[in-house]
């Protein structure tokens, strides 16, 4: 069998975020944030307000490791947590002044690192990468329904 290097994939993938993510946390590090803490900051930023519950759902970590994560940002003055105005029990999630400056500062380092990881990589290349990866997502995003069957099911409409 001749291989088009697909089953290298998951690998590739894999490596590719590992070593971006190490590139990314060594230039990062003068913030003194922990990759954990970095992903729960860019979040926040991206959605001031999020509920914590909320937020433990898309980091996929349990809730206790949220409110632990949670309580040391807080006392490193990078997030607070405020009351939800219609559901007392609801804590909600903003960044602070000191967060929202860190990640303008930081998006500005993860551009760095995207384009030395793209050096190379034509400009159709790269769009044809990131709708690869945007199509895999959706694929894999929907648990219920295999790919297979999704795509039989829309020829079968088209017929």
């Amino acid at each position: 069998m001749v291989s088009d290097g697909i089953d290298r994939l998951g690998f590739l993938i894999h490596d590719v975020q590992r070593l971006m993510r190490k590139r990314f946390e060594a230039r990062a590090s003068g913030f003194g944030l922990s990759s954990a803490q970095w992903r729960l900051l860019v979040r926040v930023a991206k959605e001031a307000g999020v509920a914590q519950a909320r937020l433990a759902e898309l980091l996929e970590i349990e809730p206790i490791s949220v409110s632990r994560l949670v309580d040391r940002m807080e006392e490193g003055g990078w997030i607070e947590r405020r009351p939800d105005a219609t559901d007392r029990r609801v804590r909600m999630i903003f960044p602070t002044a000191k967060a929202n400056a860190a990640y303008a500062h930081v998006k500005s380092l993860a551009g760095e690192v995207y384009e030395e990881s793209l050096v190379g990589v034509s400009p159709e290349d790269r769009r044809v990468l990131v709708k690869a990866l945007e199509t895999m997502v959706q694929n894999l995003a929907d648990g219920d329904t295999p790919p297979s069957e999704k795509l039989k099911n829309t020829e079968g409409a088209a017929a």
